[in-house]
């Protein structure tokens, strides 16, 4: 039995589903199959039951899922104290990000990350705030940057920094010249939003409430799974949308969108970075964690 064995045990066992964890893990559904009937193999004893599209923990997989996760833990002790030992930063790291921070922010940071230390491997997983949640609990990911919220009795979150959402629009929209735009004004245009899960969704759902205006009042016609194909909608003219001002530098440079902000609201969210409570991060992780602590993001 090896580690990689137990990452696919437990990344079943913590989502519950054959196809999410081959995901996470980045096999095949047959290949997760064939590690779990490994592992019954050779204890001799069903780990999961299996009921139509239920899959539960039997008492042999609640007791091999403990001891799976105490391994693990042990795993990551072991390459940190070595490298510690060794005075060397070297191995592999393991990166989920969110689709702002993964797309628009971190391919800068892992650059010079890498020019500093090159025998460090990174990963980079790109998904939603909930996708990185799930990577997190299955330890497909050392550490992962969010920009929704996760729960904290799970994760430890650190601030990392202040990110503000801007409404975006095509140039040639009424509210381009507009510097007194009010938030209930959104419920007039058609609003193009991120799926559910997003962090940007998230965020800007929260913001409406606060403000008394029911995301469900909204005028929605297209709801996109990612940050481009809700600027290439704008760009054509098919609603506005509020988007990170990180995301949208590009196109207000070469003036296929506009940006604005409201008067009586201001969109902003943290940046978080994420690791479970569960163990010690491994060294690689720590070596990034302190490099993004540092990283002059302003310079981006």
């Amino acid at each position: 039995m090896n580690g990689h064995k137990l990452k696919v045990f437990c990344a079943v066992a913590e989502t519950g589903s054959f196809s999410k964890a081959s995901k996470m893990v980045n096999l095949t559904q047959p290949a997760v199959s064939l590690q779990i009937q490994a592992l019954e193999e050779s204890y001799e004893a069903a780990l999961f039951e299996r009921s139509g599209k239920n899959i539960t923990l039997t008492p042999a997989g609640k007791l091999l899922y403990q001891y799976a996760k105490d391994i693990l833990n042990l795993y990551s002790t072991v390459e940190k104290e070595i490298n510690s030992l060794t005075g060397l930063s070297k191995g592999n790291l393991q990166v989920g990000a969110s689709s702002t921070i993964g797309n628009y922010l971190l391919p800068t940071v892992i650059i010079a990350f890498k020019k500093k230390y090159p025998k460090i491997d990174v990963n980079l997983f790109v998904s939603n705030t909930k996708g990185i949640a799930e990577l997190l609990n299955a330890g497909r990911i050392d550490i992962g940057l969010v920009e929704g919220d996760v729960p904290k009795q799970s994760f430890e979150v650190e601030t990392l920094l202040e990110d503000e959402l801007v409404l975006i629009m095509p140039p040639d929209h009424l509210w381009v010249k507009r510097k007194n735009i009010s938030v209930s004004e959104l419920l007039t245009q058609p609003v193009i939003m991120r799926e559910d899960g997003s962090g940007t969704r998230q965020m800007i759902e929260k913001h409406l409430m606060a403000n008394k205006i029911s995301p469900n009042n909204l005028k929605m016609p297209l709801v996109l799974g990612s940050t481009e194909a809700i600027k290439t909608a704008v760009e054509h003219g098919m609603g506005v949308s509020i988007l990170s001002n990180w995301t949208v530098k590009k196109e207000v440079q070469f003036g296929t969108l506009r940006t604005n902000t409201f008067r009586d609201i201001r969109f902003t969210r943290n940046f978080s970075i994420v690791f479970h409570k569960r163990g010690a991060l491994a060294a690689t992780a720590k070596e990034f964690f302190e490099f993004l602590k540092i990283f002059p993001f302003q310079n981006i």
